[in-house]
């Protein structure tokens, strides 16, 4: 595992030590925070990257288990779902926040944005590794018992089972129903990817859902909350 950066919050997931990394203070103090999750495979960057240099308030970005400078799994096993925990632990120490993902990111901000619909202040989801996962239906199983893997980060226990979680388009759609009820936004979720497997191409023609470019998104999601 890499050492985190200075000033780094570590947070606990149960057993796993997450990383939480503040990239920039950002101009406006009145503007929530803003909470970048990287793809599978990935880590948050070391330094803020320019596409989200039109955000307003503080940037943060947050390591999944088993990526960057957080710890594996303990006792292995990765899912959305388990990894959306880790997403429920940031937005328990910044606050209320909008969530930008990229790929695998760009799902678990789907997720979160219904799960922890009264925190997530609009969810963008973006292209990126492991946008698609395994696809709407299960695949064929696959042993991996006594693989001779190299270590991680990124975990790849976690390379192996995250493009095989699968996401079908009716279950991503139950989190856009729940953010649109709860959530208080009129568009909580914003699709501003190019690639759309089948459970985003759901989702992009809800109700509740924008279709939009990024800088867009963040204009809209980049101002205080009353």
């Amino acid at each position: 595992m890499s050492m985190p950066a200075r000033g780094t919050v570590t947070l606990l997931h149960n057993r796993v030590r997450l990383a939480l990394h503040p990239l920039h203070a950002g101009s406006d103090p009145a503007v929530h925070p803003l909470l970048a999750l990287h793809g599978l495979g990935e880590r948050t960057p070391d330094e803020p990257p320019a596409w989200l240099d039109a955000w307003p308030g503080p940037l943060w970005g947050l390591d999944l288990t088993g990526h960057g400078a957080s710890s594996l799994s303990v006792g292995g096993g990765y899912t959305a779902e388990i990894l959306l925990a880790d997403v429920d632990a940031a937005l328990a120490h910044l606050g209320p926040a909008t969530l930008v993902g990229r790929g695998l990111g760009a799902y678990l901000a789907l997720l979160a944005a219904g799960a922890r619909a009264t925190s997530v202040r609009g969810a963008i989801l973006l292209d990126g590794p492991g946008l698609a996962g395994g696809g709407p239906a299960p695949g064929s199983p696959m042993m991996v018992a006594g693989a001779r893997l190299p270590p991680g980060p990124p975990d790849p226990f976690a390379m192996i089972e995250l493009t095989r979680d699968v996401r079908p388009p009716d279950y991503a759609l139950t989190f856009v129903h729940q953010a649109v009820q709860l959530s208080g936004l009129d568009t909580p979720v914003t699709v501003a990817s190019v690639v759309r497997p089948p459970w985003l191409a759901a989702v992009v023609g809800a109700t509740g859902v924008a279709d939009s470019t990024l800088d867009d998104a963040l204009a809209a999601y980049g101002v205080p909350i009353p």
